[in-house]
């Protein structure tokens, strides 16, 4: 679909003529959240934990949620049902709405409530099978990584660092720790231990990292939620990303250093293989 139909403040109307006020303030300040939501067969996939941070991330930043669970699940129905895809990918956006422009919050405002969603494009065969070629760089975003804001300038550079290498991802660091990529949690196995940074507020906790605890629980596979220094990442046996896009996606470089062998390790294929149980789930 060339004009694709969305939902916009009650409204399903073309993408085209989808309009919001210069004075709202995720356009003016970037004063809002946002979620991103896999659906494949037509099915959202984990659209409870999905919604579950969405409604964390509105508190987190005082914007009065203006639907029940009941209601933004039949407003994605709503948009999913109006595109052909079978697999999509949902993306919703809450701003705090339209107001005079000043930065404190102002009262008595009706949020912005948009939906739209796209076909959704998965990591090609060769990238599955050979892995990816990641860079690194340091983390210099604000210290509450754990919302998951519209405000992404910092993810925004490290993306462009990644593209700028020709790369899939960059691989942040603060303080000489492993946080996140620019938009994926990042995992490292060592001697058959699956790790990953702590959930507190220096990465957005994917939803992806309950699943993955959840399959390393299933199959056994020894896990800990760690700091991890630098050299333990270029240390590591394998390194993977994790996110509703990529899905588990193996590293095999980083910085030009090749990561273990230089394949996609055990580890990952016993967690893709998983992943794609539970989608079919």
């Amino acid at each position: 679909m060339n004009d694709p139909l969305v939902y916009l403040n009650g409204v399903m109307t073309p993408l085209s003529e989808a309009k919001i006020s210069v004075l709202d303030r995720g356009f003016i300040f970037g004063d809002g959240i946002y979620e991103v939501i896999p659906v494949y067969g037509r099915k959202m996939f984990r659209a409870d934990q999905h919604l579950a941070r969405l409604f964390r991330s509105l508190d987190a930043i005082g914007i009065s949620n203006p639907h029940s669970k009941e209601e933004w699940l039949a407003l994605i129905a709503k948009v999913m049902d109006a595109h052909e895809a079978d697999d999509q990918m949902v993306y919703l956006q809450i701003t705090r709405g339209v107001a005079k422009r000043a930065h404190a919050y102002p009262k008595d405002v009706t949020p912005t409530v948009f939906i739209m969603t796209n076909p959704i494009v998965m990591p090609s065969a060769e990238a599955r099978e050979h892995g990816v070629a990641c860079v690194s760089m340091e983390d210099l975003r604000w210290l509450h990584c754990e919302i998951k804001s519209i405000s992404l300038l910092g993810n925004v550079f490290a993306a462009q660092n990644a593209a700028e290498h020709g790369v899939t991802e960059t691989i942040q660091f603060r303080n000489g720790y492993l946080t996140e990529a620019s938009s994926s949690n990042v995992w490292i196995v060592k001697d058959g231990v699956l790790m990953g940074p702590p959930k507190d507020n220096q990465i957005l906790e994917g939803i992806r990292y309950a699943l993955i605890e959840e399959i390393c629980a299933a199959k056994n596979i020894p896990f800990k939620a760690c700091r991890i220094t630098r050299d333990e990442v270029f240390a590591a046996d394998e390194v993977m990303l994790s996110s509703a896009t990529k899905e588990v996606l193996a590293v095999v470089k980083l910085d030009d250093q090749t990561i273990g062998n230089g394949l996609p390790g055990p580890i990952y294929k016993q967690l893709y293989a998983a992943y794609q149980l539970a989608k079919a789930a």
